[in-house]
């Protein structure tokens, strides 16, 4: 409505339609393969540039935009390169914890996410229960990122990925081998292997294989060969990568002393790394139990990709979180990109 100063008058003006919601990312099953590579380029360009626009003016994707991180589980690098990640692009990250707002205890999932969506331009949330993440992405009108649940942890997995493919690692058919329990990471791999073609191996003892739908699923798919084996020494033969992770994951403490006995003869350490080629790199989500999991040795040593993964979820989600929060820059950044490789695929042909 617009008030006239001079007759006293209100004059009403049309309602502006509400803008449509803007693709959620929740895991990586609903993703493309050529989707997945713009975001590598994307997150590329972004940690090898500044964006500038025609008048040499940095540009802050995320300027006036506010995003609120919901944190059930303690968290380190997620948090760290999330909040980081929105501010170097402009924007104001607010932090929640779960004691702080008691999501579906204090208050329902529901009231949570149409409260948010009012105040924020986009919900980023590190739960449990992902039913829960699930719920809060249907109930905003606003972009709801997972940050991990028990099911899955599509940044991590997206990161990793990427990482492989700055390093010009990764190709059709790369041979990654997980060794370790069948968790939410695996449940993330397996969802990229229905997708983009490669090698995927889980090396974990009986009764700890991953998500049986989920692994299904990405069989189904016919995309990649995956397979669950239960030795370590044979699974590593030939491969690109070695990934670890902890074996009792945040909730599973009570199993801890089960579970050191059931993965004794799955740490990676340097005999078993000694059974796989010279150019295998190493990789863990970190946080790790050196020790346990990992030993110093390899972890530390230097086939270890660690913490280059690791920074990568800055670069990573600063290219998410421009695409879901700044449309039409990514999408002058995407034409561009599929122009660039038309062009190269036809300079190839014709030579």
């Amino acid at each position: 409505m617009q008030y006239n100063y001079q007759t006293g008058t209100v004059k009403s003006q049309p309602k502006k339609k509400k803008p449509k919601k803007v693709r959620d990312l929740i895991s990586i099953s609903g993703l493309t393969e050529e989707l997945i590579y713009e975001l590598f380029d994307f997150g590329l360009f972004l940690k090898q540039n500044t964006l500038i626009d025609n008048d040499g003016l940095e540009i802050y994707p995320l300027q006036g935009k506010t995003v609120s991180m919901i944190f059930e589980k303690p968290s380190l690098r997620t948090r760290v390169s999330f909040e980081l990640g929105i501010n170097e692009l402009g924007g104001h990250a607010i932090t929640l914890t779960g004691d702080n707002i008691g999501i579906g205890k204090r208050e329902s999932v529901k009231d949570i996410a149409q409260l948010l969506s009012r105040y924020n331009d986009a919900i980023i949330a590190r739960l449990f229960s992902h039913q829960m993440m699930e719920d809060l992405a249907k109930y905003a009108s606003v972009p709801v990122i997972n940050a991990l649940t028990d099911l899955s942890h599509p940044c991590q997995v997206l990161t990793d990925a990427f990482t492989l493919y700055e390093k010009n690692l990764w190709y059709n058919g790369v041979k990654v081998v997980f060794v370790g329990d069948g968790n939410n990471v695996v449940n993330s791999w397996l969802e990229l292997a229905g997708i983009m073609p490669m090698h995927f191996v889980l090396a974990c003892p009986e009764g700890y294989e991953p998500d049986e739908t989920i692994l299904k699923e990405a069989q189904s798919k016919n995309v990649s060969k995956i397979e669950i084996l239960h030795n370590a020494v044979e699974a590593v033969k030939n491969a690109d990568v070695i990934y670890s992770d902890v074996w009792a994951s945040m909730g599973q403490e009570s199993e801890k002393e089960a579970r050191t006995k059931a993965f004794a003869d799955f740490q990676v350490n340097a005999d078993l790394v000694s059974h796989a080629k010279e150019s295998t790199k190493i990789m863990h989500c970190m946080p790790a139990k050196r020790g346990l999991e990992i030993t110093d040795e390899v972890l530390d040593g230097p086939q270890s990709i660690v913490l280059d993964e690791a920074e990568n979820r800055l670069h990573l989600q600063k290219a998410l979180l421009a695409k879901l929060l700044n449309r039409e820059l990514y999408k002058d950044f995407g034409l561009t990109h599929r122009l660039h490789h038309a062009a190269h695929k036809y300079e190839s042909q014709k030579s």
